[in-house]
C-alpha cells in the first residue's frame, strides 16, 4: 500500500510560478515574471504536490460567521444513533486511539506556558496518531538555547532597544550580541507558513533572533511560540511600510547591493548599511546559498527576509551548515514536521473552531480520510475531469470505502437483515468549492459499501475564492489545515501549500493528485504516494553552490 514512487510536476504558466499557487496577483508579482521565463517545479523528496454556523470569539463578544456545516451520515443504524456520548472533556478528543500522552512532543515544546493562554499548544497532538518521528536531543537543546536568546534580545529588552538605535543611525554596528532576522509575509497562508518555518531554521543556524512583521490579516492566527517574549515586531518599529520598502528593486536587497558594489567580502562591518534585504520569493532574486554569501550576510545585525517558499531545503546543500543540520535533524524527512509543530500553535479563537468541529463531526470516526482539492486559475481543470481523477486515485490506492452490494445475513428467527457493522469512516473534504463534497456525499448516500460500514462525509466551508487579505478567511483556512492534519490518510493536490502544511504537521506521507499536462488532459497516473512528509521546494534559485547544474535537488537532499 505504501507505494514509493516520485515524479516531477511541471509548473504550468507564469502566474502560478509567481504566486505559489496560493494567492492573487499584484504589480511586483507580475513584474518578476516580466523578465523571467517560467520554470519547472523542483521537487524536494516528492511531487508537488468550519465549520459551525456561528462561533463566539472567546472574550471578545464578536461573532464569526461561516457556511453551514456540510455533513452527511450514511447507513446510520439505530443502535449507533442511540449510543450515549462519552462526554469528552474540553479540548480533548474522544477517540482514545488518537491520544499521544507526550504533551511536550518529546521535549520539542517548552513547559513554560500557561495552557489556558494557548489551548492548542499542548492538546493538538492528542488529535493525531503518535508521530513516527522523535526530535533529536540536540534539537531540543538548541531550541531551549534559542528561547533564552530570544528572551534576552527580543522586543522590550534593553538589548533590543540598543539594536533599534543602531538601526535608526542608518549604519551597521560592529557585530553585537543580538542579531535579527525579520520575516515579512508574501502570498497565501500556506506559503507564509512554509517561509516562516524556513526563516526560523535560518535563525537557528545563524544565531539570529526571529521577528515577525504581522499585517492585520496575520493577527490572531497563532500563539506566541517563545516563552517570556514576543516574536512580533512592536507597532512603533522604525520601518512601517514593508510592502513599499522591500521589493525586487530595493537598493538594500543583497543582490542589488552586490551588483552596485556597495558591499563585498572585504567590507568592514561598521561600513555596511543598517540592514540587508534578502529576497527569496520564488524567483529567488537574491540567490544567497553559497558560503561566501553567508560570510557577508553574517556581518549585518539586521536582516529582512521575504519569501513564499520552503527554502529550508536549500540550506541542506550548504557545506557551512551541513554538520549542524545533521545533528539537528538526523531524519531529514522530519525537518518541517518538527519545525511546524514547534512554531505554529493556533490561537484560542482558531482552536475553538477546530475543537468544536472535530467534536461535533469527526470524534467518533474509526478512520479519518482527508481529501484536499485545489484547482488553480492557470490550470482550470473542469470539475468532471478532477472528480474522475479523484475516483481513479481512490480505486488505484484503496483510499475511500468501496461501494458494493448490501450484505444480508439470516437472523436467529430466520428473517433476513442487513449485516451490522461497527466501523465509521469519515471523509473530510477541504476545497474552495462544494461540488466535490456534493458528489461524494451523493454517491455514498445512494449505495452501500462492500462491508456495510457507516460513511460520513463532511466539508467545513466552501468560500469559492481565496482571500488572503481577510483575517477571518485565514482563520478558517488555518482551522481546516489542522483538521486535515488529524486524518489517518491524506490525499492532497500537487503544488498546493495548504496540503504541504497539513501532511507535514501530521507526519504522514500523502497521496498526491498529479497535475495533468493540460486542463482537459488525463493525469497519468491519477496520483502517487509521496516518498516523504517534507514539503516541496517550488522553484530553484538561479545560483546553487555545491551542486552541479542540472542536479536533482530532491535526490541531493535525500542523501
Amino acid at each position: 500500500m505504501d507505494e514509493k514512487r516520485a515524479a516531477r510536476t511541471p509548473r504550468a504558466g507564469a502566474w502560478n510560478a509567481v504566486n505559489g499557487g496560493e494567492s492573487g496577483c499584484c504589480s511586483e508579482k507580475a513584474a518578476r515574471w516580466g523578465w523571467r521565463a517560467p520554470v519547472e517545479v523542483a521537487v524536494v523528496g516528492f511531487v508537488a504536490t468550519l465549520t459551525l454556523l456561528v462561533l463566539l470569539y472567546g472574550g471578545t463578544g464578536s461573532l464569526l460567521s461561516f457556511t453551514s456545516p456540510r455533513t452527511e451520515f450514511v447507513q446510520k443504524l439505530a443502535a449507533a444513533a442511540a449510543s450515549p456520548s462519552h462526554g469528552a472533556p474540553e479540548d480533548t478528543p474522544e477517540t482514545s486511539t488518537r491520544h499521544d500522552d507526550d504533551r511536550l512532543l518529546g521535549g520539542l515544546l517548552s513547559p513554560a506556558f500557561d495552557e489556558h493562554s494557548c489551548r492548542s499548544r499542548y492538546t493538538s497532538s492528542l488529535y493525531r496518531r503518535r508521530s513516527p518521528f522523535r526530535p533529536s536531543t540536540y534539537l531540543v537543546e538548541r531550541l531551549r538555547r534559542y528561547e533564552a536568546r530570544h528572551k534576552r534580545c527580543g522586543p522590550g529588552s534593553a538589548l533590543f532597544q540598543e539594536a533599534v538605535e543602531h538601526l535608526r543611525s542608518g549604519r551597521n554596528a560592529a557585530r553585537s550580541e543580538c542579531q535579527y532576522v525579520v520575516w515579512t509575509p508574501f502570498n497565501g497562508l500556506g506559503n507564509r507558513m512554509l517561509a516562516l518555518a524556513s526563516t526560523f531554521l535560518y535563525a537557528l543556524l545563524t544565531d539570529r533572533v526571529l521577528l515577525v512583521h504581522a499585517p492585520p490579516e496575520f493577527d490572531g492566527l497563532f500563539c506566541e511560540p517563545f516563552p517570556g517574549s514576543s516574536w512580533t515586531l512592536p507597532a512603533d518599529f522604525l520601518i512601517t511600510d514593508f510592502d513599499g520598502v522591500f521589493t525586487m528593486w530595493s537598493p538594500t536587497s543583497y543582490k542589488n547591493m552586490r551588483q552596485a558594489g556597495t558591499i563585498s567580502n572585504a567590507t568592514a562591518e561598521q561600513s555596511l548599511p543598517a540592514y540587508v534585504f534578502l529576497d527569496l520569493i520564488q524567483s529567488f532574486t537574491d540567490a544567497a546559498f553559497c558560503d561566501d554569501d553567508q560570510q557577508v550576510l553574517a556581518k549585518f545585525n539586521w536582516m529582512v527576509i521575504k519569501s513564499d517558499v520552503y527554502f529550508a531545503a536549500m540550506l541542506f546543500l550548504m557545506p557551512a551548515y551541513e554538520r549542524e543540520l545533521t545533528q539537528l535533524f538526523p531524519e531529514k524527512e522530519a525537518v518541517f514536521h518538527h519545525l511546524a509543530r514547534y512554531l505554529f500553535h493556533p490561537s484560542n479563537d482558531v482552536w475553538g473552531i477546530v475543537h468544536r468541529f472535530y467534536e461535533a463531526y469527526l470524534s467518533r470516526a474509526d478512520e479519518l480520510v482527508g481529501l484536499q482539492v485545489r484547482v488553480f486559475p492557470e490550470m482550470p481543470i473542469p470539475f468532471d475531469n478532477m472528480y474522475e481523477q479523484i475516483i481513479r486515485c481512490s480505486e488505484q490506492e484503496g483510499l475511500l470505502p468501496k461501494l458494493g452490494q448490501t450484505v444480508v445475513v439470516t437472523a436467529a428467527n430466520g428473517s433476513s437483515v442487513v449485516a451490522p457493522s461497527t466501523k465509521l469512516t469519515s471523509i473530510l473534504v477541504t476545497s474552495l468549492f462544494p461540488d466535490y463534497y456534493d458528489r461524494i456525499r451523493g454517491v455514498y448516500h445512494a449505495r452501500p459499501t462492500e462491508t456495510g460500514e457507516y460513511v460520513a462525509v463532511h466539508q467545513p466551508s466552501h468560500e469559492r475564492e481565496q482571500r488572503t487579505e481577510a483575517r477571518g478567511h485565514n482563520q478558517r483556512a488555518l482551522a481546516e489545515i489542522y483538521l486535515l492534519s488529524f486524518c489517518d490518510r491524506v490525499v492532497t493536490s500537487a503544488v498546493s501549500t495548504f496540503g504541504y502544511i497539513a501532511h507535514g504537521l501530521a507526519g504522514v506521507r500523502p497521496w498526491v493528485l498529479l497535475r495533468p499536462p493540460s486542463p482537459v488532459a488525463r493525469a497519468e497516473p491519477a496520483c502517487v504516494r509521496s516518498e516523504t512528509v517534507e514539503p516541496c521546494l517550488q522553484a530553484l534559485p538561479r545560483r546553487m553552490c555545491g551542486a552541479a547544474e542540472g542536479s536533482d535537488i530532491g535526490a541531493l537532499n535525500s542523501q
